[in-house]
Protein backbone atom coordinates (compact mmCIF):
# COMPACT_ATOMS: atom_id res chain seq x y z
CA UNK A 1 0.00 0.00 0.00
CA UNK A 2 1.75 3.27 -0.72
CA UNK A 3 1.99 5.49 2.42
CA UNK A 4 1.95 8.55 -0.38
CA UNK A 5 -1.03 11.13 0.15
CA UNK A 6 -3.53 9.94 -2.52
CA UNK A 7 -4.37 13.28 -5.31
CA UNK A 8 -7.44 14.78 -5.38
CA UNK A 9 -8.87 13.97 -8.43
CA UNK A 10 -12.25 15.44 -8.10
CA UNK A 11 -12.85 17.69 -11.05
CA UNK A 12 -13.17 21.57 -10.05
CA UNK A 13 -16.56 22.74 -10.52
CA UNK A 14 -17.40 25.13 -13.26
CA UNK A 15 -18.80 28.26 -13.13
CA UNK A 16 -22.54 28.45 -14.47
CA UNK A 17 -22.79 29.60 -17.61
CA UNK A 18 -25.62 32.24 -18.17
CA UNK A 19 -28.44 31.83 -20.66
CA UNK A 20 -29.05 33.75 -23.67
CA UNK A 21 -31.66 35.58 -22.84
CA UNK A 22 -34.31 36.50 -19.22
CA UNK A 23 -37.74 37.81 -19.51
CA UNK A 24 -38.63 41.40 -18.06
CA UNK A 25 -41.95 43.31 -18.11
CA UNK A 26 -42.46 42.36 -21.72
CA UNK A 27 -39.49 41.47 -23.80
CA UNK A 28 -36.77 39.11 -23.69
CA UNK A 29 -33.67 40.60 -23.09
CA UNK A 30 -30.16 39.69 -23.84
CA UNK A 31 -28.86 38.28 -20.51
CA UNK A 32 -25.60 40.61 -20.37
CA UNK A 33 -27.48 43.59 -20.96
CA UNK A 34 -30.51 43.27 -17.97
CA UNK A 35 -29.03 45.78 -15.64
CA UNK A 36 -30.23 48.27 -13.03
CA UNK A 37 -28.73 50.80 -10.94
CA UNK A 38 -26.61 49.22 -7.42
CA UNK A 39 -29.33 51.51 -5.39
CA UNK A 40 -32.12 49.67 -6.70
CA UNK A 41 -31.71 46.32 -5.07
CA UNK A 42 -32.64 46.27 -0.97
CA UNK A 43 -35.91 47.75 -0.48
CA UNK A 44 -37.60 46.65 -3.72
CA UNK A 45 -37.26 42.98 -2.68
CA UNK A 46 -39.47 43.43 0.49
CA UNK A 47 -42.60 42.85 -0.91
CA UNK A 48 -41.47 40.93 -3.82
CA UNK A 49 -43.44 37.31 -4.73
CA UNK A 50 -41.98 35.02 -7.26
CA UNK A 51 -43.05 31.26 -7.72
CA UNK A 52 -40.31 28.01 -8.93
CA UNK A 53 -41.42 26.19 -11.79
CA UNK A 54 -39.90 22.92 -13.16
CA UNK A 55 -39.89 21.91 -16.85
CA UNK A 56 -38.37 17.98 -17.33
CA UNK A 57 -37.00 16.88 -20.78
CA UNK A 58 -37.89 13.77 -21.83
CA UNK A 59 -35.23 12.50 -24.21
CA UNK A 60 -36.85 10.01 -25.97
CA UNK A 61 -39.58 12.30 -27.77
CA UNK A 62 -37.49 14.93 -27.60
CA UNK A 63 -39.83 16.76 -25.50
CA UNK A 64 -39.59 19.73 -22.91
CA UNK A 65 -42.74 20.30 -21.04
CA UNK A 66 -43.47 22.77 -18.03
CA UNK A 67 -45.04 20.89 -15.15
CA UNK A 68 -48.10 22.50 -13.28
CA UNK A 69 -47.88 25.77 -15.50
CA UNK A 70 -51.57 26.75 -15.16
CA UNK A 71 -51.32 25.76 -11.07
CA UNK A 72 -48.04 28.09 -10.68
CA UNK A 73 -49.62 30.98 -12.62
CA UNK A 74 -52.41 30.92 -9.92
CA UNK A 75 -50.54 30.51 -7.26
CA UNK A 76 -48.81 33.78 -8.27
CA UNK A 77 -51.64 35.78 -9.19
CA UNK A 78 -52.74 35.03 -4.87
CA UNK A 79 -49.15 35.81 -4.03
CA UNK A 80 -49.53 39.26 -6.19
CA UNK A 81 -53.17 39.81 -4.61
CA UNK A 82 -51.73 39.32 -0.56
CA UNK A 83 -48.75 41.66 -1.39
CA UNK A 84 -51.71 44.43 -3.23
CA UNK A 85 -50.08 43.91 -6.49
CA UNK A 86 -51.80 44.80 -9.65
CA UNK A 87 -50.60 41.96 -12.10
CA UNK A 88 -48.91 43.92 -15.11
CA UNK A 89 -49.52 41.03 -17.41
CA UNK A 90 -52.06 38.69 -18.00
CA UNK A 91 -52.12 35.00 -16.94
CA UNK A 92 -52.43 34.08 -20.65
CA UNK A 93 -48.98 36.42 -21.10
CA UNK A 94 -46.78 35.39 -18.62
CA UNK A 95 -47.51 31.63 -19.60
CA UNK A 96 -46.50 32.52 -23.17
CA UNK A 97 -43.55 34.59 -22.13
CA UNK A 98 -42.60 31.31 -19.89
CA UNK A 99 -42.35 29.27 -22.94
CA UNK A 100 -41.09 31.80 -25.22
CA UNK A 101 -38.23 32.27 -23.11
CA UNK A 102 -37.33 28.77 -22.77
CA UNK A 103 -37.21 28.39 -26.45
CA UNK A 104 -35.07 31.43 -26.85
CA UNK A 105 -32.91 30.00 -24.25
CA UNK A 106 -33.00 26.71 -26.42
CA UNK A 107 -33.03 24.39 -23.48
CA UNK A 108 -33.56 20.99 -24.04
CA UNK A 109 -32.94 19.41 -20.46
CA UNK A 110 -34.35 19.54 -16.88
CA UNK A 111 -34.95 23.43 -16.10
CA UNK A 112 -35.82 25.30 -13.46
CA UNK A 113 -37.92 28.60 -14.39
CA UNK A 114 -38.53 32.16 -11.57
CA UNK A 115 -41.15 34.51 -12.42
CA UNK A 116 -40.33 37.57 -9.93
CA UNK A 117 -42.90 40.17 -9.51
CA UNK A 118 -41.42 43.23 -7.63
CA UNK A 119 -42.26 47.22 -7.21
CA UNK A 120 -40.25 49.18 -9.54
CA UNK A 121 -37.21 50.34 -8.13
CA UNK A 122 -38.71 53.95 -7.54
CA UNK A 123 -40.98 52.69 -5.32
CA UNK A 124 -39.67 51.38 -1.98
CA UNK A 125 -40.92 47.87 -1.15
CA UNK A 126 -41.76 48.97 2.36
CA UNK A 127 -43.74 52.01 0.93
CA UNK A 128 -45.78 50.47 -1.83
CA UNK A 129 -49.62 50.53 -1.78
CA UNK A 130 -52.06 49.00 -3.90
CA UNK A 131 -51.78 50.61 -7.43
CA UNK A 132 -48.24 51.06 -7.62
CA UNK A 133 -46.34 50.03 -10.64
CA UNK A 134 -45.23 45.99 -10.03
CA UNK A 135 -42.18 44.94 -12.44
CA UNK A 136 -41.89 41.26 -13.51
CA UNK A 137 -38.78 39.37 -14.39
CA UNK A 138 -38.51 36.04 -15.43
CA UNK A 139 -35.32 33.67 -15.76
CA UNK A 140 -34.64 30.01 -16.15
CA UNK A 141 -31.74 27.95 -15.76
CA UNK A 142 -31.03 24.01 -16.13
CA UNK A 143 -31.72 22.13 -13.30
CA UNK A 144 -31.22 18.30 -13.19
CA UNK A 145 -34.08 16.09 -11.82
CA UNK A 146 -33.15 14.20 -8.31
CA UNK A 147 -36.34 11.90 -8.62
CA UNK A 148 -35.33 7.92 -8.42
CA UNK A 149 -31.76 8.93 -7.85
CA UNK A 150 -31.24 6.92 -4.44
CA UNK A 151 -31.39 10.55 -2.55
CA UNK A 152 -32.31 10.26 1.12
CA UNK A 153 -32.72 12.98 3.44
CA UNK A 154 -31.87 13.51 7.43
CA UNK A 155 -33.82 15.70 8.79
CA UNK A 156 -33.62 17.62 12.56
CA UNK A 157 -36.66 19.79 14.28
CA UNK A 158 -35.58 23.45 13.89
CA UNK A 159 -35.51 26.11 17.23
CA UNK A 160 -37.33 28.09 15.04
CA UNK A 161 -41.25 28.41 14.86
CA UNK A 162 -43.00 28.98 11.47
CA UNK A 163 -44.53 32.12 11.12
CA UNK A 164 -48.18 32.64 11.33
CA UNK A 165 -51.06 34.14 8.77
CA UNK A 166 -51.62 36.81 11.04
CA UNK A 167 -48.10 37.75 11.03
CA UNK A 168 -46.93 36.94 7.42
CA UNK A 169 -48.80 34.43 5.85
CA UNK A 170 -46.97 31.80 5.09
CA UNK A 171 -49.63 30.88 1.71
CA UNK A 172 -47.71 34.10 -0.22
CA UNK A 173 -44.90 33.03 -1.63
CA UNK A 174 -42.89 35.95 -0.63
CA UNK A 175 -38.90 36.45 -0.42
CA UNK A 176 -39.48 37.75 3.11
CA UNK A 177 -41.18 34.64 4.21
CA UNK A 178 -37.87 32.39 3.15
CA UNK A 179 -36.19 34.41 5.68
CA UNK A 180 -38.05 31.78 8.20
CA UNK A 181 -37.06 29.19 5.94
CA UNK A 182 -33.17 30.08 5.36
CA UNK A 183 -33.09 30.04 9.38
CA UNK A 184 -34.45 26.81 9.13
CA UNK A 185 -31.63 25.19 6.71
CA UNK A 186 -29.04 26.77 8.02
CA UNK A 187 -29.46 25.95 11.26
CA UNK A 188 -29.82 22.23 10.28
CA UNK A 189 -27.21 22.54 7.84
CA UNK A 190 -24.67 23.72 10.61
CA UNK A 191 -25.46 20.90 12.93
CA UNK A 192 -25.12 18.28 10.26
CA UNK A 193 -28.53 17.74 8.74
CA UNK A 194 -29.71 17.86 5.16
CA UNK A 195 -32.74 19.83 6.24
CA UNK A 196 -34.59 20.98 8.92
CA UNK A 197 -38.88 20.35 10.35
CA UNK A 198 -40.50 23.63 11.22
CA UNK A 199 -43.30 23.17 13.67
CA UNK A 200 -45.58 26.33 13.96
CA UNK A 201 -46.99 28.47 16.90
CA UNK A 202 -48.90 25.56 18.26
CA UNK A 203 -46.24 22.97 18.61
CA UNK A 204 -47.42 21.04 15.54
CA UNK A 205 -45.34 20.45 12.26
CA UNK A 206 -45.71 23.13 10.00
CA UNK A 207 -43.24 21.68 7.05
CA UNK A 208 -40.15 21.40 6.03
CA UNK A 209 -37.61 24.28 5.31
CA UNK A 210 -38.38 24.73 1.74
CA UNK A 211 -40.65 21.60 0.99
CA UNK A 212 -44.16 20.73 2.88
CA UNK A 213 -44.02 17.05 4.58
CA UNK A 214 -45.77 13.44 4.22
CA UNK A 215 -45.57 10.51 6.45
CA UNK A 216 -46.89 7.39 6.66
CA UNK A 217 -48.68 5.48 9.35
CA UNK A 218 -49.75 2.09 9.13
CA UNK A 219 -51.10 2.33 4.79
CA UNK A 220 -52.37 5.78 5.26
CA UNK A 221 -50.31 9.54 4.47
CA UNK A 222 -50.81 12.12 6.24
CA UNK A 223 -49.88 15.72 5.82
CA UNK A 224 -50.19 18.81 7.90
CA UNK A 225 -53.10 21.04 6.28
CA UNK A 226 -53.24 24.24 4.35
CA UNK A 227 -53.92 26.35 7.85
CA UNK A 228 -50.86 25.04 9.72
CA UNK A 229 -48.58 27.48 8.53
CA UNK A 230 -47.30 26.29 5.37
CA UNK A 231 -47.41 26.92 1.59
CA UNK A 232 -50.38 25.84 -0.43
CA UNK A 233 -48.14 23.41 -1.90
CA UNK A 234 -48.81 22.65 -6.05
CA UNK A 235 -46.38 19.48 -4.97
CA UNK A 236 -48.19 18.68 -1.93
CA UNK A 237 -51.91 19.03 -3.91
CA UNK A 238 -49.98 16.24 -7.02
CA UNK A 239 -48.93 13.68 -3.87
CA UNK A 240 -52.94 13.60 -2.71
CA UNK A 241 -54.16 13.48 -6.31
CA UNK A 242 -51.91 10.58 -6.87
CA UNK A 243 -52.67 8.81 -3.67
CA UNK A 244 -56.55 9.52 -3.94
CA UNK A 245 -56.64 7.74 -7.92
CA UNK A 246 -53.53 6.22 -8.84
CA UNK A 247 -51.98 4.52 -5.62
CA UNK A 248 -55.14 4.50 -3.76
CA UNK A 249 -53.57 5.35 -0.45
CA UNK A 250 -55.87 6.97 2.00
CA UNK A 251 -55.16 10.69 3.04
CA UNK A 252 -55.44 12.48 5.94
CA UNK A 253 -54.75 16.31 6.34
CA UNK A 254 -54.66 16.93 9.91
CA UNK A 255 -52.59 18.02 12.57
CA UNK A 256 -49.29 16.18 13.00
CA UNK A 257 -47.03 16.07 16.16
CA UNK A 258 -43.13 16.32 16.54
CA UNK A 259 -42.93 12.31 18.07
CA UNK A 260 -45.14 11.36 15.34
CA UNK A 261 -42.19 11.99 13.29
CA UNK A 262 -39.96 9.62 15.10
CA UNK A 263 -42.41 6.70 15.02
CA UNK A 264 -43.62 6.99 11.35
CA UNK A 265 -42.99 4.21 8.93
CA UNK A 266 -42.23 6.38 6.03
CA UNK A 267 -41.50 10.31 5.43
CA UNK A 268 -40.89 12.43 3.02
CA UNK A 269 -40.32 16.04 1.80
CA UNK A 270 -42.18 18.06 -1.17
CA UNK A 271 -41.92 20.75 -3.24
CA UNK A 272 -41.09 22.00 -6.94
CA UNK A 273 -37.40 22.34 -6.22
CA UNK A 274 -36.94 18.77 -3.72
CA UNK A 275 -39.54 17.02 -5.86
CA UNK A 276 -40.13 13.87 -3.44
CA UNK A 277 -37.12 13.82 -0.85
CA UNK A 278 -37.72 10.24 1.18
CA UNK A 279 -36.64 11.29 4.58
CA UNK A 280 -35.20 8.53 6.77
CA UNK A 281 -34.02 10.09 9.92
CA UNK A 282 -35.57 12.58 12.20
CA UNK A 283 -33.63 14.69 14.87
CA UNK A 284 -31.48 10.67 14.71
CA UNK A 285 -34.20 9.05 15.16
CA UNK A 286 -34.36 6.15 12.09
CA UNK A 287 -37.69 6.63 9.93
CA UNK A 288 -39.22 3.01 9.54
CA UNK A 289 -36.34 0.63 8.69
CA UNK A 290 -34.10 3.73 7.93
CA UNK A 291 -34.51 3.72 3.98
CA UNK A 292 -36.61 4.87 1.59
CA UNK A 293 -40.83 3.16 2.15
CA UNK A 294 -42.39 1.72 -0.51
CA UNK A 295 -45.02 4.60 -0.18
CA UNK A 296 -42.79 6.93 -0.98
CA UNK A 297 -40.67 4.95 -3.41
CA UNK A 298 -44.08 4.38 -5.44
CA UNK A 299 -45.15 8.24 -4.99
CA UNK A 300 -41.73 9.35 -6.21
CA UNK A 301 -41.89 6.94 -9.76
CA UNK A 302 -44.89 8.42 -10.42
CA UNK A 303 -43.96 11.91 -10.23
CA UNK A 304 -41.14 11.09 -12.51
CA UNK A 305 -42.76 9.08 -15.61
CA UNK A 306 -45.91 12.00 -15.06
CA UNK A 307 -43.94 15.14 -14.85
CA UNK A 308 -41.56 13.77 -17.80
CA UNK A 309 -43.88 12.28 -19.86
CA UNK A 310 -43.36 9.20 -19.68
CA UNK A 311 -47.05 8.01 -18.32
CA UNK A 312 -49.67 9.52 -20.42
CA UNK A 313 -52.21 10.29 -17.64
CA UNK A 314 -52.50 13.96 -16.48
CA UNK A 315 -51.30 15.16 -19.68
CA UNK A 316 -53.27 18.93 -18.55
CA UNK A 317 -50.12 19.38 -16.34
CA UNK A 318 -48.27 19.21 -18.98
CA UNK A 319 -47.44 22.29 -20.86
CA UNK A 320 -45.61 21.82 -24.30
CA UNK A 321 -42.20 23.88 -25.29
CA UNK A 322 -40.05 21.99 -27.77
CA UNK A 323 -42.09 18.81 -29.45
CA UNK A 324 -39.80 17.10 -32.21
Amino acid sequence: MSTEKEKDVRPSPQAPTSPKYLWHNGKLLPWETATVHITSIGWTAISAVFEGIRAYWNEVEQELHIFRLEEHLRRLANSMKLMRMIPPFSHQELKQAIIELLQGNELKEDSYIQPLVYFSGAVPGYRAVEGQPAEILITTRPAPSNLNSGRESHCCISTWVRIGDNSMPPRAKCLTNYQNSRLVSTEARINGYDSGIILNTQGKVAEGAYACIFIVRDGMAITPGVTAGILESITRATVIQFCHEVLHVPVQERDVDRTELYIADEAFLCGTLAEIEPVVSVDRYPVGSGEEGPITKATERLYHDVARGLDSRYTSWRAPVWQG
